[in-house]
């Protein structure tokens, strides 16, 4: 079920929801540049646990309205703010919240942002705040993603011009060539992983996030560089961090520091593992996730 639920200041914000009406929420975050499509992997593994999918398309991608601010001011913590919205429409209180890659810091955002609402977080091969970072986000990434941050950190026109030369491959994808289009960000691990349902689902998301051209990818970017609008050194809800050892996209290095900054989190670093075969263990990763919630 597709519904585009209303946001205070007029923009529109697209939302899949699927699974038992009566599960307990999961809020699930997509990542960079991807929109909200559905994910036979992850509705399959939350609907035998009793789950509730809502993903949503952040603003830019897909059918959710680009934030007026987006490429300029807009922070991580205004997605969460977003997700309240939704979950306010939808009659929603507590919930669990699931983010990969992109999504990871937005996931992050709804522990640190919504504490009274979100039960237990986990942030999935997902980016590290950059102002809080002791590094430079770019060492270990794959070509592609160097130069993409690059562009990033350099201003929205020199982004622009990137994303633009990048845009036709990535939007166009198919599930045949979706693995050849991530160039040296999928290792062998992840070229092996992205078959069936897992390269369709990709592929799909790819092109449903171009819907608006490059502009929810644009202001993704732009906004995981700014200060997020919390401190993950601060969080007090049940994170739980999960990543690969070959992972090509987001280094990690990125997990090995969230372990270390976030209070109490729960690190999971899987040897051998890239950043899209890792998302084969959904199933696991959502029994750690109610685990540590407390809800089995």
């Amino acid at each position: 079920m597709t519904l585009h639920v209303p946001a205070p200041d007029g923009r529109l914000l697209e939302v899949l929801l699927s699974g038992p009406d009566d599960g307990f929420p999961l809020v699930f975050h997509h990542g960079t540049p991807q929109a909200a499509v559905p994910d036979p992997l992850l509705e399959r593994a939350a609907a035998e646990r009793g789950l509730r999918v809502v993903a949503w398309s952040r603003p830019g991608y897909g059918g959710s309205t680009r934030r007026a601010d987006g490429a300029t001011t807009a922070t991580v913590a205004d997605d969460a703010a977003d997700v309240a919205v939704i979950l306010d429409h939808l009659g929603l209180g507590e919930f669990l919240s699931v983010g990969w890659s992109g999504g990871g810091p937005r996931s992050l955002a709804c522990a640190a942002v919504l504490p009274d609402r979100c039960r237990a977080a986990v942030c999935g091969v997902g980016l590290v705040p950059p102002a809080e970072y002791d590094g430079d986000i770019r060492d270990g990434m794959g070509e592609e993603n160097v130069a993409e941050f690059t562009a990033a950190m350099a201003g929205s026109a020199e982004l622009t011009a990137l994303l633009e030369d990048y845009a036709p491959g990535v939007f166009a994808a198919t599930a045949a060539d979706v693995a050849d289009s991530l160039g040296s960000l999928a290792p062998p691990v992840d070229r092996a992983a992205l078959t069936g349902d897992l390269a369709e689902v990709i592929a799909a998301t790819f092109r449903r996030a171009g819907e608006q051209g490059i502009a929810g990818w644009h202001d993704d970017d732009l906004t995981m560089l700014r200060p997020w609008g919390f401190s993950v050194k601060e969080i007090a809800v049940p994170v739980a961090v999960w990543q690969g050892t070959e992972d090509m996209m987001v280094p990690f290095a990125h997990a090995e520091w969230l372990a270390a900054n976030i209070p109490g989190v729960h690190a999971h670093f899987a040897q051998g593992e890239g950043h899209i075969s890792l998302f084969a263990s959904m199933p696991t990763i959502l029994d750690d996730l109610l685990e540590i919630a407390g809800l089995r």
